[in-house]
């Protein structure tokens, strides 16, 4: 299936597979036009606006039940497209803030914040759901759907959520005019525990990211 056939009307616009594609097309679409750069001002509240779409796609795939593949192998879907240019125009439009502290599974037991960026989040999200769009469209419907919804089990589903709550943080912080703990030195390649993140917690002014990511405080009363 290509490009051109991808939204044909000869697709029935309310079946399940090509509503979850129009998302996920969408988010990819929409992804890659922010990460140009043109309204840098405006990148944060917009991502947080497309990860929420996105999740409610994801949240139909998790509610369907196990959908199987028609062939017992994953068909060859040739090479990945890079996605690192992307990675890093995230990172330099998010610079002050891309660092952020997550907890991969809220069930385990004391399980200790590790440090994770939003750009890298991002970058792999577009990598699964460009996979499963390689399937949908080259026909292999089937294909296209199990991908989806196994990825978002096991990576982007998990990844769009720490994502979705990173950014609705920074906006909550911004529009309460509360100050962000600014993770000085923290890096995403440190294994750090929970007081080392608490240690290298600093104070950062709202105003000085207020404006250059398009967030205002809340006028007080």
């Amino acid at each position: 299936m290509s490009d051109a056939t991808l939204h044909s009307v000869t697709q029935d616009p309310d079946d399940f597979a090509v509503q979850i594609a129009d998302s996920i097309e969408s988010f990819i679409v929409a992804t890659t036009e922010v990460a140009k750069g043109d309204e840098p001002d405006s990148a944060v509240p917009f991502m947080l606006l497309e990860i929420s779409q996105l999740l409610l796609a994801g949240g139909r795939l998790g509610a369907h039940e196990d959908i199987v593949p028609d062939e017992r192998y994953e068909p060859d879907t040739g090479p990945e497209p890079d996605v690192d240019d992307l990675r890093e125009r995230f990172a330099v439009m998010l610079d002050p803030v891309d660092v952020f502290s997550e907890v991969f599974d809220p069930y385990e037991p004391r399980k200790a914040p590790v440090p994770a960026r939003i750009s890298d989040n991002i970058a792999d999200i577009v990598t699964d759901l460009r996979h499963g769009l390689a399937h949908y469209r080259a026909g292999r419907t089937s294909e296209a759907l199990w991908w989806w919804q196994f990825s978002y089990f096991s990576n982007w589903g998990p990844t769009a959520s720490a994502t979705l709550r990173a950014l609705q943080s920074l906006v909550a912080h911004v529009r309460l005019d509360q100050p962000l703990a600014e993770l000085d030195g923290l890096d995403t390649d440190e294994d750090l525990a929970e007081d080392d993140l608490a240690e290298a917690a600093g104070r950062v002014m709202l105003e000085e990211i207020a404006a250059p990511l398009g967030l205002r405080a809340r006028a007080k009363k």
